[in-house]
């Protein structure tokens, strides 16, 4: 384990999977980013998120996954993301 220079253990990083995708809704629109724990997600599923700090649930589709993202390189903030509830519908391609 590498210690800093002030003495501290530097914290190691967590290892998430992220997904970017496109809201589904009448009212609301936008691409947005979500940690995902569903294992085998993939472009074109369509899946439930959180949204309004959770205030609401919508729809959406899935543009992309990047696997194995180390936080300090995640597309957002990983103190703010969320993540994503469910698969609606599981496209296979």
């Amino acid at each position: 384990m590498i210690h800093s220079l002030s003495g501290g253990i530097m914290k190691d990083k967590k290892v998430l999977d992220f997904a970017k995708v496109e809201i589904l809704d009448d009212y609301y629109s936008g691409t947005f980013w979500f940690i995902s724990n569903i294992k085998g997600l993939k472009e074109n599923d369509i899946v439930l998120v959180p949204f309004k700090n959770g205030d609401i649930t919508l729809k959406a589709k899935v543009l992309r996954v990047d696997k194995n993202v180390k936080e300090d390189a995640a597309p957002i903030s990983t103190k703010r993301a969320q993540s994503i509830i469910s698969i609606v519908k599981n496209n296979n391609n």
